[in-house]
């Protein structure tokens, strides 16, 4: 039975109510063509099963998201494949992961993984220390296509001894940085800058940006500064966390001074940028502080970048700390190991306010040892992807999904219709107010106001997100729909 189109007064359409309607609600109209109200639903925090990707003993996990094919690729050591370097593609829906099949991409041992996501080249860009290379930095492109990753040839960054990798993508720059400890020159912190081009990559020359030994290095990219941070343990300055401000020009990156943002032995840091608060927040565990999960929000300025006061987000000792951002719900997510609670998996949500960041409760994601963590933020999904070794389950790699609290809309950019003219209940035949026609069950409007359908149902002055234009006052109850 066709449930709309008719015709009504005025130009009023009618459609079968889905659903009970209000007077002067805003509604949609579905796939099937009966209209609904618009609402939001609450989601709540939760953690999906836990997924075997790998049967093996896997370390060096990383993971990234390929934003074009929509999907997760962890890059990991195989230990039950000669510690070769491989990467897996991986699908989430809901709050569960699929994945298809492995591939090596380097048939040696690999180890010191960073894998990230270049999106002017749409490609992957896994970084790495090639054990059967001499331990040489060393890159490699990859390119997914459904579930499958395939791969160019590898690229030598480094040809020394390379350790502590960490790549970011410069989305201004569209360049790959990659910064690492070189171990052949008394390990310290350098950085190098890499353009893709197809299933290749090429580099400048590296640059020391620490002039001491260094470790624990994090790389972020701060998109409203336009530069590169680094964050790392200064083993030449009392193993104190420290960040420093990278800018990257064509293939080269110059840096400023080095910030100290912890006074302490600083380890298992890990870094992310808060889009909507424009800051960095940098994850670590503070040895200083009987090891405790510690955060600290830092804002860049040129090439400086300065800190707010650190938070502990776990009163305990605990590492393999991964921080990510979920742009959903516009908070930082942190996945870690909490050693005062047997070693579980843990994940926290914190929420950035100025210079400051603060923390809701701890939820446990790995009922067991866990080590090797690497988060990651999937848009698509608009969930948390967390890869790791399960030391519970022989060592295997494991992936979940984690969901944060939020609400969900049923309104999109083309589904709003218009605004119920009268009271119906569900199966009824309900006219519509729509395109052009005058609704005049509205209040509290002002003439000549242009008015947006909010993501709960109710009209405003601003637009939400999706942007639905509901229309222009000429009363204060009267909107002329979508005009």
């Amino acid at each position: 039975m066709k449930s709309f189109g008719n015709i009504a007064k005025d130009g009023q359409v009618r459609a079968v109510a889905s659903g009970t309607l209000t007077d002067g609600t805003a509604v949609i109209v579905n796939a099937n063509g009966t209209v609904s109200v618009v609402a939001e639903t609450a989601i709540t925090e939760g953690v999906g099963s836990a997924v075997v990707f790998e049967s093996a003993n896997t370390t060096f996990s990383s993971v990234t998201y390929d934003a074009n094919a929509q999907k997760v690729v962890i890059a990991y050591t195989d230990g039950g494949n000669s510690s070769h370097g491989t990467a897996i593609v991986g699908t989430v829906s809901g709050t569960s992961i699929s994945f298809g099949s492995p591939t090596v991409f380097e048939s040696a041992m690999s180890t010191n993984m960073s894998a990230v996501y270049d999106t002017n080249a749409q490609k992957v860009v896994i970084a790495y220390s090639d054990i059967g290379g001499s331990e040489y930095g060393t890159a490699i492109v990859g390119t997914v296509s459904g579930t499958a990753i395939s791969f160019g040839s590898p690229t030598v960054f480094e040809s020394a001894s390379t350790e502590v990798i960490s790549a970011a993508y410069d989305a201004n720059a569209q360049k790959v940085v990659i910064a690492y400890r070189d171990f052949a020159n008394s390990s310290k912190g350098t950085a190098v800058v890499g353009a893709v081009s197809g299933t290749s990559i090429s580099f400048g020359s590296p640059v020391i940006f620490e002039n001491a030994s260094t470790s624990y290095i994090s790389t972020i990219y701060d998109a409203s500064a336009q530069k590169i941070v680094v964050a790392y343990r200064d083993n030449g300055n009392s193993y104190y966390g420290t960040a420093i401000v990278g800018t990257v020009s064509g293939t080269s990156i110059s840096f400023g001074s080095a910030v100290v943002f912890e006074s302490a032995n600083s380890e298992y840091i890990s870094g992310v940028y808060d889009s909507n608060a424009q800051k960095v927040v940098i994850a670590y565990e503070d040895v200083g502080n009987s090891q405790y999960g510690t955060a600290i929000v830092g804002t860049v300025s040129g090439t400086s970048i300065s800190f707010g006061s650190a938070a502990v987000f776990e009163s305990a000792s605990c590492n393999w700390i991964s921080a990510t951002y979920d742009a959903n719900v516009q908070k930082v997510v942190i996945a870690y190991r909490d050693v005062g609670n047997s070693n579980y998996g843990t994940v926290i949500v914190g929420t950035v306010s100025g210079t400051s960041i603060s923390f809701g409760s701890a939820s446990i994601f790995e009922t067991a040892n866990s080590n090797n963590i690497s988060a990651i933020y999937d848009a698509n999904a608009q969930k948390v992807v967390i890869a790791y070794k399960d030391d519970g389950g022989d060592d295997h790699g494991t992936a979940i999904v984690f969901q944060n609290t939020s609400t969900s809309t049923n309104i999109t950019s083309e589904n709003f219709i218009g605004f119920s003219d009268g009271a119906y209940a569900t199966t009824q035949s309900a006219a519509i107010n729509t395109t052009n026609t005058i609704d005049r069950n509205q209040s509290g409007l002002t003439a000549g106001q242009t008015y947006f359908v909010q993501n709960n149902g109710t009209i405003g002055t601003t637009a939400g997100s999706p942007s639905v234009t509901a229309g222009t006052a000429i009363s204060s109850t009267e909107l002329i729909v979508k005009g």
